[in-house]
């Protein structure tokens, strides 16, 4: 019976004491950790991505302006033909049917002898040559996109390639879906090559770059009431990220989803804090700059995963644009 006693006995303080450890633990202070980036010195881009498909940039119906009998058809199907070359004659003497543009007739609907009535669907041409993409840019960034930006494009069936382009048109009226309103937004491919009419496209649409700036990861700043500034130490020492750091307030430049531009208060190859805070609970203390907006966020930072100092600002990868002017 003894024994019994002191297996529970025993029990009882295995089990209270388990309790009392996890408690323990749990109730224990925010834990910070920092890590730690030097100030870089190089170009910056912000740019705005999206999805698109190819399609021509001169493709149309080719109809008939008279009522009249088709004296000759002048081209085959297939057939590339220019600007001006005539297509299709009329009996009566007419002006014929002319190409609008280089290109090619993909489809002839009328043969000698026929009788067209005006509008008159009789051929369709088709640029092979001039290629486009079309990709919808959210209300919040849209403005970013202006006529004749510089765009990369890479396409699904040509994965080793880049190709480039410019933006040449910006819709004036959006699409409202799911509560949110996006725009369509065209972009000429300057040397197509072997892209196809409706082969998908990724787009990267270069908003705002600057060249030869301070840059640090955009984790570093943080925001003090209308003040910025970072945590500047004397090492790249993990230890003197938690320690031994001085607040040095910043000016601020574009940004992207990565980095920000520094414009004033710090020099190249200082040593920069990246603060990380493990908490049990939310917190709502010191503020920091936003992720790919660029603005200004309030909570503590997360940044897990954050670049190191030696890594070149890519300016890409943003679903939802950058932010520019802090």
């Amino acid at each position: 019976m003894k024994k019994w006693i002191t297996i529970g006995a025993v029990l009882v303080l295995a089990i209270g004491g388990c309790i009392w450890f996890f408690m323990k633990d749990n109730g224990q202070p925010v834990i910070a950790k920092a890590m730690t980036t030097t100030v870089e010195k190089g170009d910056l881009e912000v740019q705005i991505s999206g999805s698109g498909s190819v399609a021509a940039i001169n493709s149309e119906d080719i109809t008939s302006s008279v009522t009249d009998e088709v004296d000759e058809v002048l081209v085959e199907k297939n057939e590339i033909v220019e600007k001006g070359d005539e297509l299709i004659t009329f009996t009566d003497g007419s002006d014929p049917i002319t190409a609008p543009f280089d290109g090619t007739v993909t489809t002839l609907d009328v043969e000698e002898g026929d009788h067209v009535s005006s509008s008159e669907v009789v051929a369709h041409v088709t640029d092979y040559k001039k290629l486009k993409t079309t990709i919808s840019v959210d209300e919040l960034d849209v403005s970013s996109v202006k006529k004749g930006q510089t765009v990369e494009i890479t396409a699904s069936a040509f994965e080793d390639e880049t190709f480039t382009g410019k933006v040449t048109s910006v819709a004036k009226e959006g699409t409202y879906e799911n509560g949110v309103s996006s725009f369509d937004v065209t972009i000429k491919i300057d040397k197509p090559g072997d892209i196809k009419i409706g082969m998908s496209t990724e787009v990267s649409i270069v908003t705002n770059s600057v060249k030869d700036v301070l840059y640090v990861p955009i984790e570093a700043v943080q925001i003090d009431g209308e003040e910025k500034y970072v945590n500047i130490q004397q090492s790249a020492s993990t230890e003197d990220a938690t320690t031994n750091t001085t607040k040095t307030v910043v000016e601020t430049g574009i940004s992207n989803d990565k980095y920000i531009e520094i414009t004033s208060g710090l020099e190249e190859g200082q040593y920069v804090s990246l603060p990380i805070t493990i908490s049990n609970e939310s917190s709502t203390g010191g503020g920091r700059m936003g992720g790919g907006q660029g603005g200004v966020g309030i909570g503590i930072p997360s940044g897990g995963g954050m670049p190191g100092g030696n890594e070149m600002p890519s300016g890409g990868g943003m679903p939802s644009g950058g932010r520019g002017g802090q």
